[in-house]
């Protein structure tokens, strides 16, 4: 059994991989691995992460496409470019930024 660990970061904060050229904004948390093992196998083992942390959900975005990725805690950093990420999901919930930091979208019809 895995002890869960507080997620470092929050929804709606700007972040980047710590080893691959991306950035993005998280949407979604889950407080340990929560994904296929054929998708944890997929990565490399000299990088593979560890399960028992916790791993986010981002609207991605590189220097070619933007994509949903999957990262765990150990792989992100905070991004402080001040620059938007420019998914096209991010207005479906999140509405304006503030210091790096994407606000959620309030209940529909509010």
């Amino acid at each position: 059994m895995f002890k869960a660990e507080t997620a470092k970061f929050q929804i709606g904060q700007t972040v980047r991989h710590r080893i691959y050229p991306f950035r993005g904004v998280i949407f979604d948390v889950d407080p340990t691995f929560n994904n296929t093992e054929e998708w944890y196998e997929s990565i490399p083992e000299e990088v593979r992460p560890r399960k028992d942390q916790p791993f986010y959900h981002l609207f991605a975005e590189n220097d070619d496409t933007d994509y949903i990725a999957y990262v765990s805690e150990q792989n992100l950093i905070p991004d402080d470019s001040g620059q938007p990420v420019q998914h096209p999901q991010i207005p479906e919930i999140f509405e304006g930024c503030d210091d790096g930091i994407y606000r959620l979208r309030g209940p529909i019809g509010h």
